[in-house]
């Protein structure tokens, strides 16, 4: 529930200050239009801890130092907005081209992949579908990591529990498949659900970030639109250095990273464009014959 922070007797409002201090921790940008925003989702922390004012809150946040607090800012900004097969091609894409020479590549070896942010874990599982229905998980280890900044986003992944708004896109069979559902709420198969293993990491710690970017394969979708350039930078900055070479890192459709990044080459593969960690020219000619790179 949501609350007007009018409402509840605060003094002051947001600050810059306050603002900044949140983009520094946790990559998230608010514009000064925004600060109404911020401010109805903060309040009820504020409330909470039994402060009076927004600057009383920014400077609990900035010197006591209170990790669970920090953890409940991210689970009041977080943006839970998704749903099982999105943007469906690409990842289709992953499975059909990128695994099957990575698999061989690694002779043996496990595959690690990661799905940041993950939400309430309908990416992941996506994934998960694809990877079963194509007979991997009896062929390959497969290592299957959703994340998330939100501690209540990953804890709904983990319950895999979903309501219809969660499959506006899969297909009706898929679901009687992977789903059983009771009083209007569908509960992914156990089967399935253990395959993908959950996380809390924020991209802006790398501490966090190091447990899974040694991952030859990230899809990070739909997360840049709400971070500045700078976050931004910070982000892929880690992608580039602890990732391996060659690897694949998937964006949303309306995300760029040209002209951010010197590492990652845009490619069209198996019909859709996935940036590519750049290689020895012949060892990418290796890993993915025939693939085209975007102009």
């Amino acid at each position: 529930m949501r609350y007007r922070a009018d409402s509840l007797g605060l003094s002051g409002s947001v600050t810059t200050i306050l603002r900044d201090l949140i983009h520094e921790q946790l990559g998230l940008m608010y514009e000064p239009h925004q600060f109404d925003q911020l401010a109805d989702r903060l309040a009820p922390l504020v409330v909470a801890r039994g402060l009076n004012s927004f600057m009383d809150y920014y400077y609990l946040l900035k010197y006591a130092g209170e990790r669970d607090e920090w953890l409940k800012v991210m689970d009041a900004l977080a943006v839970q907005e998704t749903y099982f097969w999105r943007e469906i091609d690409q990842l289709r894409a992953v499975v059909s081209w990128v695994v099957p020479q990575l698999v061989t590549a690694l002779k043996g070896r496990p595959l690690r992949m990661w799905s940041v942010p993950c939400a309430t874990g309908e990416e992941p599982l996506t994934i998960a579908m694809l990877l079963s229905e194509a007979g991997w998980f009896e062929r390959a280890a497969i290592e299957l990591v959703g994340s998330d900044a939100s501690p209540s986003a990953i804890e709904r992944a983990r319950a895999g529990r979903y309501t219809h708004r969660s499959f506006r896109n899969l297909p009706p069979a898929m679901r009687e498949k992977y789903f059983a559902e009771r009083d209007g709420h569908w509960t992914v198969d156990p089967r399935l659900q253990e395959r993908v293993s959950y996380d809390v990491v924020n991209l802006m710690a790398e501490d966090q970030v190091v447990r899974h970017a040694a991952a030859p394969v990230i899809v990070c979708r739909n997360l840049f639109i709400y971070f500045s350039e700078h976050s931004i930078r910070r982000a892929l900055g880690s992608f580039e250095r602890l990732m391996p070479s060659p690897a694949y890192l998937c964006m949303g459709a309306s995300e760029s990273l040209l002209r951010r990044t010197r590492v990652f080459e845009l490619q069209d593969i198996g019909g859709a464009f996935i940036y590519v960690k750049r290689g020895p020219t012949e060892q990418l000619a290796t890993v993915l014959p025939g693939v085209e790179r975007a102009s």
